[in-house]
């Protein structure tokens, strides 16, 4: 086999692979989807379309009336390995507009701890996307820490956003139950299903739609020469820092630059970032939880 035709077969390869990604996260493919993917012409985009239908003719059919593919209730990914992370991960980033301008460097060797993400089921976390997406009810069996380890509830959920911590991944909903918007870990959803058409209007969730100005300083009760120190690592002009934070995501911003420590820890380097509109960020918080 000839280079060009191993690279060939390597870009059909590609296109198949991402014809399965979109019917497995988003639910649907189309021509225009490969098209402007990899820039090749309709035929082609026709061609792998048949292609892929050739090779797993139980996982999708045409909707003539939406005029794009749609996968089977049968749906199995013969290219593709699900990963719950790397989807998540790519919802965040799609918005990024950085680009790849480090393609061809010799890197120095660089490494990190490990990261010790907690266990995330694709088929599950599908089905929240496709229920976020169309505005559906799941029913779930969600273990809680705040009950009986043993005996996860039944609860029902309109999701309709996701968001992370940093070390793990919620899902944001309506719950049927409790009559309120809240967040949910994805790891303890089990045998999850969609039951029926959601009345509850994502929009309604203000906690999740507006943010709060943090405004973050170096603690006082560090030297001048540590508070100076702070100051550079994280950029701050004039010693302040303000960052937008999703009203919904207060709590864990608290948790993870350890700005609950402040009040609580002897040693001020324990905790070297202070809020400077504390009142504001105690009243959004609050506001948060009822």
């Amino acid at each position: 086999m000839q280079p060009n035709d191993l690279k060939l077969r390597w870009g059909v390869e590609q296109r198949l692979e991402f014809i399965e990604y979109r019917l497995f996260w988003e639910g649907y493919v189309n021509r225009g989807d490969i098209i402007d993917r990899y820039g090749v012409s309709v035929p082609q985009a026709s061609k792998d379309l048949a292609q892929y239908q050739e090779a797993a003719p139980d996982n999708l059919d045409y909707d003539r009336r939406a005029k794009k593919y749609v996968p089977l209730p049968g749906f199995k990914p013969i290219y593709l390995k699900p990963d719950a992370e790397d989807y998540l991960t790519k919802l965040v980033s799609r918005t990024s507009q950085s680009s790849d301008l480090l393609s061809g460097i010799e890197f120095p060797k660089a490494d990190m701890i490990p990261n010790l993400n907690r266990k995330l089921d694709p088929d599950v976390l599908r089905s929240l996307t496709t229920a976020s997406r169309h505005l559906q009810v799941v029913e779930v069996a969600y273990q809680s820490m705040t009950s009986d380890a043993s005996a996860p509830t039944l609860r029902k959920i309109s999701p309709h956003g996701f968001g992370s911590d940093g070390m793990r991944w919620h899902v944001r909903g309506y719950c049927h139950r409790d009559d309120i918007f809240k967040d949910f870990l994805i790891s303890r959803f089990h045998n999850i299903r969609a039951i029926e058409a959601s009345e509850i209007d994502p929009r309604t969730d203000l906690q999740w739609h507006s943010t709060l100005k943090v405004i973050l300083t170096p603690n006082p009760a560090l030297s001048e020469a540590q508070q100076d120190v702070i100051a550079a690592d994280y950029g701050m002009q004039k010693g302040r820092l303000e960052v937008d934070v999703r009203k919904s995501f207060l709590f864990y911003f608290l948790r993870r630059y350890r700005l609950d420590l402040t009040d609580l820890s002897p040693d001020p380097r324990e905790a070297p970032l202070v809020i400077e509109n504390r009142a504001a960020f105690e009243e959004a918080l609050l506001s948060n939880q009822n």
